[in-house]
């Protein structure tokens, strides 16, 4: 890879994981409602789950669900459902922190990053990912290299939802409004569905 070209793929990272999208809007309701430190673990798993599926595609997964289109609707419909799923329990989240429910907890890493694997907008951006900056004619090498270079920049890009949640957090104290912010939140995290339903 250039350097030319790395850069490019640094901005384009940059962007596309900084912008809103579920696994972002899931950061930022958990920085809300169980701050920064207990949220970490999903922003791991957020970068390590979206690392993999990206290098998956990579080496060789994107050409097999072209093969198999049939796979594309079943991806989409647990997609969809693990959404409603995740979206249910931030409109259900009716305290801070460790003063809420005895079940309340952010997504755990493994769930983080399994999360990525249903997620339309972590294939959208993967698929496109590799084939704007992955060199086909050496495929292993480009795989990682992309990956690598993506997860360095999506790392800190996720990490500002949470942080910007956990700031949130101080004018949330009332009840009333936290409640209302995570309504809000849940109905933007179906909203991003759209994509996946047209």
């Amino acid at each position: 890879m250039t350097l030319d070209t790395a850069w490019a793929l640094a901005l384009y990272a940059f962007v596309t994981s900084i912008s809103p999208g579920p696994s972002n809007l899931m950061l930022l309701a958990s920085g809300v409602n169980f701050g920064f430190a207990r949220t970490l673990p999903q922003v791991f798993g957020i970068m390590a789950g979206f690392t993999v599926l990206l290098l998956a595609i990579g080496l060789g997964l994107g050409a097999a669900l072209s093969a198999v289109p049939a796979l594309v609707p079943v991806l989409k419909g647990f997609g969809a459902i693990w959404l409603l799923h995740l979206a249910w329990r931030i409109a259900g989240a009716r305290a801070l922190g460790e003063a809420g429910a005895a079940d309340a907890r952010p997504l755990r890493f493994i769930e983080a990053a399994a999360f990525q694997w249903v997620n339309p907008k972590a294939w959208i951006v993967a698929l496109a990912t590799v084939s704007l900056y992955a060199d086909a004619g050496r495929p292993i090498a480009a795989a990682l290299a992309v990956a690598g270079l993506f997860a360095l920049v999506n790392l800190p890009s996720v990490s500002v939802w949470a942080l910007f949640g956990t700031a949130l957090k101080r004018l949330l104290t009332d009840p009333v409004r936290l409640r209302a912010f995570n309504i809000a939140a849940a109905v933007a995290l179906v909203a991003t569905l759209w994509p996946l339903l047209r």
